[in-house]
């Protein structure tokens, strides 16, 4: 049931994400340097590029964490109010 302030007490996988863009970050940085010594300069600016903007989000990802509960609740905190009884 919706209370229609989900956008108020929702919940964002930071964990998550942020094991996400690790994992973007290691392959980008792989593809960067694989390309580089393909000779292949377009890919591996485009990895790069890619690169860039994984830490990006990472550095975005883990000042949200360190942010604590506003940003990322804990599991007592419930995601929605209650509906009222009728």
């Amino acid at each position: 049931m919706r209370s229609g302030n989900e956008p108020v007490t929702a919940r964002s996988p930071l964990r998550l994400r942020f094991w996400l863009g690790v994992w973007g970050l290691v392959w980008a940085a792989t593809g960067t340097a694989a390309f580089s010594l393909a000779g292949r300069p377009g890919w591996a600016a485009a990895c790069g590029a890619l690169t860039v903007v994984v830490c990006v989000d990472l550095f975005m990802v883990v000042r949200h964490i360190r942010q604590g509960p506003h940003y990322q609740p804990g599991r007592d905190i419930p995601p929605y109010e209650p509906p009222a009884d009728r």
